[in-house]
């Protein structure tokens, strides 16, 4: 054989070996962006539950501050934006004020509207599900690793900041770095609770629990002895939010709260991991034989 004959049988293995990468390319992308089942998402929807009590628990623990449960800062709101606008206008008038109780700008009405303002930013970043799809495998992945980060920067701010969750001498994560690190726990959760909503189970936005409680109690089926999943569902979320609250105190009893974050950040990407692993959507087969997905629990 010549140097300058062609092997066609080489082009066949070429072609074969291309289609083989190309395929294994589609199957992989098709299986990341192909969406999760609600009813199978259990797991994970537990372990974000879990999170909240987790990340809750710390920073109450150390400013008073429920980073997941952002109703109650809308009462300082008021406040907070009027002490701005007086300190726009007359920044003497602001300081002539410090010493009268209840008309100053509080630690605690500072850190509140960090708290609120992050959190809506981090909810802000849910939309990016909008565009890869709420309920893919790549965007739950995705977002629950990017919550795994925020809380991971939230550990080394803390541990840069030095300051103890327990300062006996007065309020604690006063510095800008304190500061910093709960706005990124902060945006963790409101990442994590539009990431919740949008998959649309009986574990809702797994950050605020109080109309699953209510829901849980106006339960037709409450008392029931068989399994009932609308309740049993509930029960867990709120079994899994106490029991990481439990779990995130001990820790910073134990630890301190930058390792706290650290083990959180942890969770989160075991939690990541998770998402990978959920079947994708169930289909059914109509009268006509054309398939038809199953719309998600409501």
């Amino acid at each position: 054989m010549g140097f300058n004959e062609e092997n066609p049988n080489s082009h066949n293995s070429l072609d074969t070996l291309d289609n083989a990468r190309l395929s294994r390319t589609e199957r992989l992308m098709d299986f990341l962006f192909t969406d999760v089942d609600p009813d199978s998402s259990s797991l994970p929807l537990a372990a974000y539950c879990y999170m909240t009590g987790f990340i809750d628990s710390v920073t109450f623990t150390a400013v008073s501050v429920w980073c997941g449960f952002q109703t109650v800062h809308i009462n300082f709101l008021p406040h907070c934006l009027s002490r701005v606008v007086n300190l726009a206008l007359a920044v003497a008038r602001l300081f002539a004020m410090s010493d009268v109780p209840g008309r100053h700008f509080r630690l605690i009405d500072q850190q509140s509207l960090a708290s609120i303002l992050t959190f809506l930013g981090g909810a802000f970043l849910g939309r990016i599900g909008d565009h890869m799809g709420n309920r893919t495998r790549a965007w739950l992945f995705l977002g629950t690793f990017i919550q795994a980060l925020f809380t991971m920067v939230a550990s080394i701010l803390l541990f840069k900041a030095g300051q103890s969750s327990f300062n006996t001498h007065g309020p604690t994560w006063t510095e800008p770095l304190g500061f910093a690190a709960l706005g990124f726990a902060s945006a963790s959760m409101g990442l994590q609770g539009i990431m919740g909503k949008r998959v649309n189970t009986q574990f809702a936005t797994t950050i605020v629990l109080t109309t699953v409680w209510c829901e849980l109690m106006a339960e037709p089926k409450l008392f029931r002895a068989s399994l009932v999943r609308s309740r049993d569902l509930k029960v867990i979320a709120v079994a899994s939010l106490f029991v990481g609250g439990f779990a995130g105190r001990a820790l910073v009893d134990k630890f301190g709260d930058s390792v706290t974050f650290a083990i959180g950040a942890g969770i989160r990407v075991i939690i990541a991991l998770m998402w990978l692993w959920v079947p994708k959507k169930r289909q059914s087969e109509n009268e006509d034989g054309v398939k038809e997905i199953t719309p998600p629990e409501e």
